[in-house]
């Protein structure tokens, strides 16, 4: 269709294309919408650098969690090439000593063939306890499967080795959303909140009832925010 944005969606850790399912659907009619796949690589960088190479010339640009790693990444490497950014319950930070050693952990258990993706114990970090228990944490847990443990491993490589993004905000001068669940454990909100606070404009909304995952939490809600800042 005529007039269309193109709009580039990231996933996060152990997420696919499921994760924006609803938002590409419903704005179809005003964006170009797609997934890359954040899979391939073990570093941040040579994942932007792939999405880079196959996006078009310019093109609005949402990710969430890792994809936000990502997205930071892009505008270090081709700022000019984003119209527009949103950031769904990501961190501009470095990990904490306590979370790298977690994913430290993550990946000697990968290495010693011990994949579970997604395990109910850990479906409450990802989702509101109300999602717990029904499709979407489902969903949650088959995405992980999908992915799988090399990709896991690779991602969690990419994540622990990125790069401080908090002296590239300033820099950020292209109309920025930052959205953020606000039972988010994994990313809490104050991740977000300093994030908005450092780049010129940005506008930061918090979802009521929701955790990591807000796309899949809370579908209609997360595609009105996109389509409002798609409209500008």
């Amino acid at each position: 269709m005529a007039g269309r944005m193109p709009l580039l969606l990231l996933p996060g850790l152990l997420c696919d294309a499921r994760l924006w399912r609803e938002q590409a659907q419903a704005l179809a009619d005003v964006a170009d919408a797609s997934v890359p796949d954040l899979t391939l690589d073990d570093s941040i960088a040579a994942m932007a650098a792939r999405v880079l190479a196959c996006a078009p010339e310019r093109f609005a640009l949402a990710g969430l969690s890792m994809g936000g790693y990502v997205a930071f990444e892009i505008l270090r490497q081709q700022p000019s090439r984003v119209s527009r950014l949103t950031l769904f319950d990501t961190s501009a930070a470095p990990d904490s000593p306590g979370r790298a050693r977690q994913r430290r952990m993550g990946i000697a258990a990968i290495r010693q063939g011990r994949f579970v993706g997604v395990t109910r114990r850990l479906l409450p970090r990802l989702v509101h306890a109300r999602y717990v228990d029904g499709p979407v944490g489902a969903e949650v847990q088959a995405m992980a499967q999908r992915v799988g443990a090399d990709a896991y491993l690779r991602q969690q490589t990419a994540i622990l080795n990125r790069i401080d993004a908090r002296p590239l905000l300033p820099a950020i001068k292209v109309p920025t959303l930052v959205v953020v669940g606000a039972d988010d454990v994994m990313a809490p909100p104050a991740g977000s909140e300093a994030i908005a606070a450092a780049i010129p404009g940005a506008v930061l909304h918090r979802l009521a009832g929701c955790g990591h995952l807000p796309p899949m939490e809370l579908p209609a809600e997360s595609t009105a925010l996109l389509r409002d800042w798609l409209r500008g």
